[in-house]
């Protein structure tokens, strides 16, 4: 008889602090922080309502937060992890740069949250 994966999180998560940053003729720049909250079941992402940012064009955020979102999501699903995704993920904070930050780079950033988060909760380490 094998025991059920334990569900991430286990608690309360607060304060991930992500900073995604690379100087090159392709530069990426994001900056998020993040808390991970207990769900019932599966995985989601809002933003907080107390959330500024202060970034130009601000029509490219909701891809920046969507982008962000799939990293996370991609992370924790990962079976090396072991875990069952049972998560509620706000965004608290927010960096952008007009010449370095895409979709890429917040994607990244959400994955490096994702494993920060492990991390302190010892799931296994990839």
């Amino acid at each position: 008889m094998t025991s059920a994966p334990p569900r991430f999180p286990p608690y309360p998560i607060r304060g991930v602090h992500v900073l995604h940053q690379k100087q090159n003729c392709a530069p990426h720049f994001a900056e998020i922080m993040v808390d991970f909250e207990p769900a019932a079941e599966g995985f989601a992402f809002e933003a907080a309502q107390e959330l500024t940012v202060e970034y130009e064009p601000a029509e490219n955020l909701p891809r920046f937060f969507a982008a962000a979102a799939a990293g996370l999501e991609e992370q924790l699903s990962l079976p090396e992890h072991g875990v069952v995704i049972a998560t509620r993920v706000v965004l608290r904070r927010v960096r952008a740069d007009t010449f370095g930050s895409h979709e890429l780079a917040f994607k990244i950033a959400g994955c490096l949250a994702a494993r920060k988060a492990l991390e302190r909760t010892g799931a296994p380490r990839l």
